[in-house]
């Protein structure tokens, strides 16, 4: 029974592990159940066994991609010393949520790429876990507000929506080798803390007096 009960395991792993790889690169409607057997090196009739349908492998792709991004974004915190500035704590929220996305999972990036193509019912259930992993992040930034790392006078929703978006979007341009995960982590704290733009004021008040 727990030989069985094993394979049984690994059977379903190796099938949601070719269902994440192929949702990623194929996208939801353009995924066939034969594209992601053949993917898993088994019969399509061998999926049918562990899940009903393809939207019923899809909400478990989506729902580990999202667990585990908001593990891997909770635990770069916790693992940070004690007395870390919110900046730090920042910096290594951004990092984990990259290196989930873009370096070690499947999951989070079909999840990222293939969320506005899903049925209106498996967006439904799944919106709780995505809810849950946006308020870690307002509690990140919040906590960093209310000590005044961040502004007082901006719109952390705003804020939020717009970090994500970059993070997220990352994944349809990251090329490995190119940028290292860290140093794209470096710039994404340093626009948020200092901005791109310079006080051209400033500036000309300081090339009139070079000059």
């Amino acid at each position: 029974m727990t030989t069985e009960q094993s394979k049984s395991d690994i059977s379903r792993a190796r099938i949601l592990d070719a269902a994440a790889k192929t949702f990623r690169q194929k996208g939801y409607a353009a995924t066939t159940l034969i594209e992601i057997a053949r993917a898993a090196d088994m019969q399509a009739g061998s999926l049918y066994y562990h899940f009903g349908s393809k939207d019923e492998l899809l909400e478990e792709v989506l729902d580990i991609g999202m667990r585990r991004v908001h593990e891997a974004v909770e635990e770069s915190q916790e693992h940070l010393p004690p007395g870390s500035s919110h900046r730090d704590r920042i910096r290594a929220a951004v990092e984990a949520h990259l290196t989930t996305l873009l370096k070690l999972d499947d999951y989070t990036s079909a999840n990222i790429r293939i969320f506005g193509q899903i049925p209106e019912d498996v967006r439904r259930r799944h919106i709780k876990l995505r809810d849950a992993y946006a308020e870690l992040w307002r509690r990140i930034l919040a906590k960093a507000q209310k000590s005044r790392a961040l502004r007082s006078d901006i719109d952390l929703g705003l804020v939020r929506m717009l970090l994500m978006g970059a993070l997220n979007w990352s994944v349809e341009w990251y090329q490995p080798g190119r940028t290292s995960i860290q140093t794209m982590a470096d710039h994404m704290c340093l626009m948020l803390f200092s901005g791109i733009g310079i006080d051209e004021t400033a500036r000309s008040s300081e090339d009139e007096t070079i000059a």
